[in-house]
């Protein structure tokens, strides 16, 4: 188990090197005229090559990258060039809202998909039918317009939650729950219908093999059959699902985070895409490679205590 662990904590590694460095060359390859825009269009020549300057655009990209690198493995990923804020401590403020949300979106989608998966797997006939149907229609639904509907309804019309905003854990558990339930269920969507589907398949998979016929020759209950052994060894597949899904969350908070105000990353990422900020930029891309990292080690664990043949895959 730790030769497995070590294998993919390096890969990951070099996954992260490789992308953070393609992504700086990328961006301040790019020639965005940084100075300019925080400047204005009044600013002269002399003004921007002292900006230039000032922010070391003027060396060689190389000298560069290997300042940002070397600050980077100390745990300083920069100042936002047009709010002076630390990209460190402005990712730290942010990341808890997105967190909250897409966190609270993965518990719904696994607990609802898993239930849709079993039963229609389970039961068949037109259970099966319509469950399929309920998860086709979540899949092609656009979040967006369900998000608004969902605004009209339970925070306008009902006032059962706020229309827009965040509040934090620490200030009120209760409203904090109220305040990203709605997002998270638009977020989760279409995730429990990919899920459910692939739940379903693979237990339906499962259910057909030679060992579940050996078990129900011995006796044993189906409802043992079903949960202790057949959604267990189900279970892989649904979990690389399931990954695809959290990770895909990320990128859809971003339209989560304008329909309901929510000073989130994905507004954070945004932003910093728009200004042509590029200590934010590189900021929110060693986050984003460095999440799929942490989501792929986890599903690599544990799908090994599921399947210990994993581990040697």
């Amino acid at each position: 188990m730790i030769i497995f662990l070590l294998r993919r904590i390096g890969a990951g590694l070099v996954l992260i090197f490789v992308v953070t460095a393609f992504t700086f060359f990328l961006t301040y390859g790019a020639n965005i005229p940084v100075a300019r825009n925080l400047l204005g269009n009044s600013a002269n020549a002399e003004q921007i090559a002292t900006l230039n300057a000032q922010l070391g655009l003027d060396k060689p990209i190389f000298e560069q990258y290997f300042r940002w690198l070397t600050s980077t493995l100390h745990g300083d990923l920069g100042t936002s060039y047009f709010t002076n804020q630390p990209v460190a401590e402005a990712l730290a403020a942010r990341l808890p809202v997105t967190l909250s949300v897409v966190v609270v979106a993965s518990i719904i989608t696994i607990l609802v998909s898993c239930a849709l998966g079993v039963a229609s797997a389970a039961r068949g006939g037109i259970i099966d039918s319509i469950l399929q149907g309920i998860s086709t229609i979540a899949f092609v639904f656009p979040g967006i317009v369900l998000g608004i509907l969902l605004v009209f309804i339970f925070a306008i019309q009902l006032q059962w939650v706020p229309a827009i905003g965040y509040v934090p854990f620490a200030e009120s558990p209760s409203a904090w729950f109220l305040s990203i339930i709605m997002p998270a269920v638009v977020l989760c969507i279409g995730g429990i219908a990919a899920m459910a589907a692939q739940v379903r398949g693979s237990l339906i998979d499962e259910l057909g093999r030679e060992y579940v016929r050996t078990l129900r020759s011995r006796g044993t209950s189906e409802r043992s059959i079903l949960l202790k052994h057949a959604l267990r060894n189900a279970a892989g597949p649904a979990l690389t699902t399931f990954s695809l899904q959290f990770i895909g969350m990320f990128g859809a908070a971003l339209f989560i985070e304008k329909i309901f105000a929510l000073p989130g990353y994905g507004t954070y990422a945004f932003n910093a895409t728009i200004q042509g900020d590029l200590p934010a930029m590189l900021g929110v891309s060693l986050f984003g490679v460095g999440l799929v990292v942490v989501v792929n080690l986890l599903v690599d664990i544990a799908a090994g205590w599921l399947n210990p043949k994993a581990r040697t895959s």
